[in-house]
């Protein structure tokens, strides 16, 4: 299966990948993997995505037929690459009322109750797509067709850090406090971003996450710092 690679602007380029989102997700693995062995000169940053890698070059050091083309015959050879064990992460949440003001909408608009909607969303297993949007931030995917909900048409101006929420197919945690659209229907006293550790994500593309539900005494009992609520309330 033949991918695309395509300029994007003068300092960058997009691999797109077909096939399905998994297969498509190792595919971009690998090739990171791959051009990371190669020490291809120019290279600069890499921008993973569930169909697509982008890749930014200096133009100075490498031009984008040359990279094409380092790209093109590295993607031909079936070259073994071995990729990292997925880790498993065990994600404490807090479903509903002013931590999840979202839960009653996603019940309603399934036609489940909210009680449903958390033995669903708690139930399954999801794997980390891919990380973007803000630092930390992972696509996990995918949730069960019985609680897919879209964004809300305007997003929020802010979102506390902490907050889960489902966005159509995908649920993720808002690592900071941040814009967002997705639909908040519990928040966790974990985080997956920290500036001062190095790695400061602690999500990596692949891993499985999966939610389990605590009460209100023990969310209030590990969370660290003050607690932020939509509406701007704080605990």
């Amino acid at each position: 299966m033949k991918e695309d690679i395509i300029p994007y602007g003068d300092s960058a380029l997009i691999v797109r990948f077909k096939g399905k989102k998994l297969e498509s997700i190792k595919r971009v693995k690998k090739t990171v993997k791959l051009l990371l062995r190669e020490k291809i000169k120019g290279i600069v940053d890499f921008i993973p995505a569930i169909h697509s890698l982008t890749i930014v070059f200096d133009p100075l050091v490498v031009s984008f037929e040359d990279l094409k083309e380092r790209i093109e015959k590295l993607l031909l050879i079936d070259t073994p690459v071995k990729l990292t064990s997925p880790r498993i992460f065990k994600i404490p949440v807090i479903y509903g009322g002013r931590f999840g003001p979202d839960l009653k909408f996603v019940a309603e608009f399934n036609g489940i109750t909210e009680e449903e909607v958390i033995k669903i969303h708690s139930e399954k297993t999801y794997r980390v797509y891919m990380l973007g949007f803000i630092p930390g931030f992972a696509y996990l995917g995918e949730v069960s067709k019985r609680i897919e909900t879209p964004r809300l048409k305007t997003p929020r101006i802010s979102v506390p850090k902490g907050s889960v929420g489902i966005g159509g197919s995908f649920t993720g945690i808002y690592p900071i406090s941040s814009p967002g659209g997705w639909r908040i229907i519990g928040m966790t006293y974990f985080s997956p971003f920290n500036p001062e550790k190095i790695p400061p994500v602690e999500f990596d593309i692949l891993d499985k996450v999966k939610f389990e539900r605590v009460s209100e005494d023990e969310f209030l009992s590990r969370y660290r710092g003050n607690i932020e609520f939509i509406g701007g309330s704080n605990d």
